[in-house]
């Protein structure tokens, strides 16, 4: 895993170049350009906001500011796997090169989503203004919270695009899986609403129902997120990350050949 974490800062200028060519080119012809940005979120934040605010009448105050918090971050973390995961299968042109660092591929989709969530935050403080709702001082952990989605991130992102290499059918089965995996984690709804047994199963066996529940802790709750939540979350992200190196590093060489 420090091998290739030291690979990744050794081939920092390469994934600099990398992230800025892709978010030059994300938007290129298209008429509203770097908006989209924006307009992404904010016409999902639409329609998730009518059916559930109107058509069930959520009982709960400021829904749709709540729903936001929540939906920008899984939006980020939802595009960076799916992404990510065909990453490296897709660039033949680049893994054919003499000594390219395949790692750098899955890395380059997470920054480029990351800066994409950034680049949302001012959209986040609008819904708060209008909400009446002015942001408290535990705000100030955001960058932890973002620092323990973007190592789980990366970690997931490494493992599916190792295996997608040799299994193709793995990116479009990681497409159906994040639907299914958007409905368990509690963004339209709040996770203490739930029964406590179902709470409890959908805390510890979803990852980002922790980094959900953690930003609406700080944005919306305006209260401290679960610290030992995140530990072990920490903790896991570390562990995948030590394994997807592992998996990342053992099929390194077939890589070129197999794509």
């Amino acid at each position: 895993m420090l091998q290739n974490l030291r690979e990744l800062y050794q081939y920092r200028a390469l994934l600099t170049a990398l992230v800025t060519r892709e978010l030059k080119a994300r938007y290129r012809n298209s008429v509203l350009g770097f908006f989209w940005t924006f307009l992404n979120p904010m016409l999902l934040m639409l329609v998730y906001s009518l059916v559930f605010s109107v058509n069930r009448r959520t009982e709960f105050p400021h829904y749709t500011y709540f729903m936001f918090v929540g939906l920008l971050p899984w939006i980020c973390f939802a595009t960076s796997v799916m992404g990510g995961t065909s990453s490296v299968s897709d660039r033949r042109d680049l893994l054919t090169k003499v000594r390219f660092p395949a790692q750098v591929l899955p890395a380059t989709v997470v920054a480029v989503n990351a800066i994409n969530y950034l680049l949302s935050l001012p959209l986040l403080l609008v819904a708060a203004w209008l909400s009446d709702l002015p942001f408290g001082w535990p705000v100030l952990l955001f960058p932890v919270v973002l620092g323990v989605q973007l190592l789980f991130t990366l970690s997931v992102t490494y493992l599916l695009a190792a295996f997608n290499v040799g299994f193709r059918d793995l990116q479009y089965i990681v497409g159906n899986v994040m639907t299914l995996w958007f409905f368990l984690t509690p963004v339209l709804y709040r996770a203490a609403d739930m029964p406590t047994g179902a709470r409890e199963l959908i805390q510890y066996a979803n990852p980002m129902s922790i980094v959900v529940v953690a930003y609406q802790a700080i944005f919306y709750e305006r209260t401290l997120p679960d610290f030992a939540a995140l530990g072990g979350l920490l903790g896991l992200s570390f562990a995948l990350m030590w394994l997807a190196a592992g998996v990342f590093e053992r099929r390194r060489e077939e890589f070129a050949e197999t794509v």
